[in-house]
């Protein structure tokens, strides 16, 4: 079986051609090709050498994740079905706002955390997505809309808030990043690339090594008999564990670590979660980002009304913290926050030809 080429940074692909007699700086064309034009077959590359073409194809598997369904919001938002060399698939969103594109992916086919809440947490872990199919999601959808939408809509943003704990894949989300922002590569600025963890206490504490990207914190209470409910790795890691953890974070100037909190009614949208939430987080360090409830098939819990949401983020915001709400995008189609599941066996679109009015319709 071939090594797919994904799964090399650029140096360890300079290396493997210096110990084969090629030229390294062939790296950089290559990588440029594949990640900024997008264009993953050879002889398309006109400015390098044929010796150099035929070494990687002879050596590297250059296939990308197939997507083999997607759907469009109407918003604009739209979820793909990523399908891998095993027949796995993950669920990967491309979310339009003002002058960005922003990618949800994936890191993991599945999830171990057992968030109550959360969609995906029902399908179980099996198995971490490697690096080549971490970067491949963002190449994959790029090529999508160059094909399908046209080169004036790119993807500008990557969250890691897709399916899966990224720290739990913590050494394959680390390489992805380092490629994403190659300069070489995609090169992507370190604003726009924004890492949420659930508060797997130990790779946090690992935090240090990683590049230096936005952190976000899904939090969801400041009240541990709640959090507990809602997030099972907390009674595992305790708010008190947690934010010792946090402090370690090296937090570049005028950065800020984003807590993200959903909101449940009449479980965490109380004034006695807003003390808790006062106590527990620093002004000058913080953002919280309020995220309703996505309402999901099986789901107990309910969305708040959109008062009672309103209500607690002024609460905030007068309590000098800087609090805004997540706009709920792709809820129609199951690809907002929380709802995501790979279901293709229920689509039964396995391996099927669908019409284009199929493929842009609604889960």
């Amino acid at each position: 079986m071939l090594t797919s080429f994904y799964d090399l940074s650029r140096d360890e692909f300079k290396a493997r051609l210096k110990e084969d007699g090629l030229p390294p700086f062939a790296a950089d064309q290559i990588f440029q090709w594949i990640y900024r034009k997008f264009e993953i077959n050879p002889d398309q590359w006109t400015n390098v050498s044929n010796k150099v073409k035929e070494y990687v194809k002879t050596n590297y598997d250059l296939s990308l994740p197939k997507i083999v369904w997607q759907a469009i919001s109407n918003d604009g938002t739209k979820k793909f079905l990523v399908q891998f060399s095993d027949k796995q698939t993950v669920e990967t969103v491309a979310i339009p706002a003002r002058e960005r594109l922003t990618i949800c992916i994936s890191s993991q086919v599945g999830c171990a955390i057992g968030c109550t809440f959360c969609h995906t947490a029902t399908q179980g872990l099996k198995r971490h997505l490697k690096v080549g199919e971490v970067t491949g999601q963002f190449l994959a959808i790029s090529r999508w809309l160059m094909e399908n939408v046209g080169a004036e809509e790119k993807l500008t943003n990557i969250v890691y808030m897709g399916q899966g704990e990224p720290l739990h894949n913590f050494d394959n989300m680390q390489k992805a990043t380092e490629i994403f922002l190659d300069e070489k590569a995609f090169g992507l600025g370190q604003r726009r690339i924004t890492l949420s963890t659930s508060g797997l206490v130990p790779q946090i504490e690992k935090l240090i090594n990683f590049p230096p990207v936005n952190i976000a914190i899904s939090l969801h209470s400041a009240r541990n008999n709640v959090r507990s409910e809602l997030m099972p790795i907390n009674k595992v890691y305790d708010l008190e564990r947690l934010f010792t953890a946090i402090q370690t974070i090296p937090l570049k100037a005028y950065r800020r670590i984003t807590y993200e909190y959903l909101l449940i009614d009449e479980l965490n949208d109380t004034e006695e979660d807003i003390e808790a939430l006062c106590k527990l987080l620093r002004r000058e360090e913080s953002k919280i980002n309020l995220i309703p409830f996505n309402d999901f098939p099986g789901s107990k819990f309910k969305r708040p009304k959109k008062e009672k949401v309103l209500w607690f983020m002024e609460t905030m915001n007068s309590r000098g913290y800087t609090t805004t709400i997540r706009a709920t995008k792709g809820a129609d189609i199951l690809a907002a926050c929380g709802q995501l599941k790979s279901e293709v066996e229920k689509l039964n679109v396995w391996g099927a030809t669908q019409s284009s009015n199929e493929l842009h319709g609604t889960v």
